[in-house]
């Protein structure tokens, strides 16, 4: 049984930093599959941060994350991290996480994922 869980939101001023934490069981990152962190806002649709696929060991940023954030991989762990610098009012959201166990996909939508975590919430603010 595959579970993910999100950790390490939390209140942070602009331009600060944080890291949040994907915790996967059941599923081996080293695998065929991407993992995915999305976000969604108040009154806003979860849309995609970034994620790396294990097959080619490719990452993909959101423009609103390039630059900033940066998705790390420790498969001593099972873990996968999004440190997250520079941080702005508008990255106020809650973040998930999320698996695919599929290869192939471009794992930028969140119909692409399978397994999701309960979510964990950043909030930017002075």
């Amino acid at each position: 049984q595959v579970q993910v869980g999100e950790s390490g939101g939390g209140l942070v001023q602009p331009g600060g930093s944080l890291r949040l934490s994907c915790e996967v069981s059941g599923f081996t990152l080293d695998d065929d599959g991407a993992i995915g962190w999305f976000r969604q806002g108040p009154g806003q649709e979860r849309g995609v941060v970034g994620c790396i696929s294990f097959a080619d060991i490719m990452t993909y940023y959101a423009d609103s994350a390039k630059g900033r954030f940066t998705i790390i991989k420790d498969n001593t762990k099972n873990t996968v991290y999004l440190q997250m610098t520079s941080l702005k009012d508008e990255d106020t959201a809650v973040y998930y996480c999320a698996a695919a166990a599929d290869y192939g996909l471009a794992y930028i939508i969140p119909e692409d994922y399978e397994y999701w975590g309960q979510g964990t919430q950043v909030t930017v603010s002075s």
